[in-house]
C-alpha cells in the first residue's frame, strides 16, 4: 500500500472526513476518467482542445477540478478522444 493509500485509510477513520470525502468522490472520479483517458491515447490537452473544439483552458480547468462538466461537454471529450461515454448507478455500500 502506498503512503498516500495508508495516510487516506488512517484519516477516513474521522468521520467527519469520511462524510466530506465521500461527498466530493464522484466529482473526482470524473476528473481521474478525463485525465486517465487524455494520457492513455498520450494526448497533450491542446492536442484534446484541436480534436473537440474545447478551449485548452477549459480542459485544464476541468482536469483541476475548477469546472464541472456538462454531459455535453463529457460527451465531446469522449468523441474526441474515440470513445464512449458511459454514466453507471451503482448501489451504495451500506454498513450497518
Amino acid at each position: 500500500m502506498s503512503e498516500f493509500q495508508e495516510f487516506l485509510q488512517e484519516q477516513l477513520k474521522d468521520e467527519e472526513f469520511k462524510k466530506e470525502y465521500e461527498t466530493i468522490q464522484p466529482e473526482m472520479d470524473v476528473i481521474r476518467a478525463i485525465v486517465d483517458a487524455r494520457i492513455s491515447q498520450n494526448l497533450t490537452q491542446k492536442e484534446l482542445a484541436e480534436r473537440t473544439g474545447i478551449n485548452q483552458a477549459d480542459i485544464s480547468k476541468l482536469e483541476n477540478g475548477t469546472r464541472n462538466p456538462s454531459l455535453n461537454l463529457l460527451k465531446r471529450l469522449a468523441d474526441g478522444m474515440g470513445m464512449n461515454l458511459e454514466l453507471v448507478f451503482t448501489p451504495k455500500n451500506v454498513m450497518k
